[in-house]
């Protein structure tokens, strides 16, 4: 009888010793597992997140700064844009009449090199208004109307010169045209120039920038049909 009260004290210490051990392995996988899970989650985790968040954070302020860049304007834009677009449709009509008055074929060509690379500027800056919200110049409906109005821009035709420009013919016409347009480039130079140094939208001082070049270029190559050597 003591011999089985012994073997069942045995057992049951036994059985003590391995729930405790069980119940001690437990404890630690489930602390090193917390540990473990905590320190990922927290320290790879984390700064994956912190990471993440900051990404997420310097995206969107690279993204508004370069839409600021891109999109904002200011009054100065939009006083180039205005001005510009009347600007070029004066140097259009005087492009128009050389093709049936000029004598030389260098002012022909000058005069539809003008036309093409002026037209799509006068549609884009009309574009830019219109999504400003910004009063477009109304199209000159004559020589008359778009020289009278503007003439105070820089290198813009009055009414007298416009109409004897559009009377002459053969070399006169040449001569008075080339004069005229390169007072009229070197005026849109000026105004582009200011766009440059204080305007704020990106494609406009772009624009500004390609005149700037286009036209420079444009008046030497005049002054030379002009026997100018500037």
């Amino acid at each position: 009888m003591s011999s089985v009260r012994n073997l069942t004290r045995r057992n049951l210490t036994r059985r003590a010793a391995l729930v405790a051990a069980t119940l001690g392995a437990g404890v630690v996988l489930v602390a090193c597992g917390g540990d473990g899970g905590d320190s990922s989650g927290s320290g790879s985790g984390s700064g994956h997140d912190a990471h993440a968040s900051a990404s997420a954070s310097a995206s969107p302020s690279a993204g508004d700064e370069a839409g600021t860049t891109a999109g904002a304007h200011n009054a100065q834009d939009v006083s180039f844009a205005q001005g510009m677009i009347p600007h070029h449709q004066q140097a259009l009509e005087m492009a128009r009449l050389a093709d049936g008055r000029a004598a030389s074929g260098a002012v022909k060509d000058l005069a539809a090199r003008i036309e093409k690379a002026q037209d799509p500027e006068i549609r884009t800056m009309t574009g830019w208004l219109k999504a400003w919200g910004e009063d477009v110049p109304e199209a000159g409906g004559g020589m008359d109307h778009s020289a009278s109005g503007h003439s105070g821009m820089p290198g813009m035709m009055g009414a007298e010169d416009m109409a004897g420009l559009e009377k002459s013919e053969g070399k006169a016409f040449d001569t008075k045209f080339l004069t005229l347009m390169v007072e009229h480039h070197e005026g849109a130079v000026e105004m582009a120039t200011t766009e440059k140094s204080k305007g704020r939208y990106g494609p406009a001082k772009a624009m500004a920038d390609d005149i700037v070049t286009a036209q420079n270029a444009e008046i030497k190559e005049m002054n030379k049909l002009l026997g100018k050597s500037g």
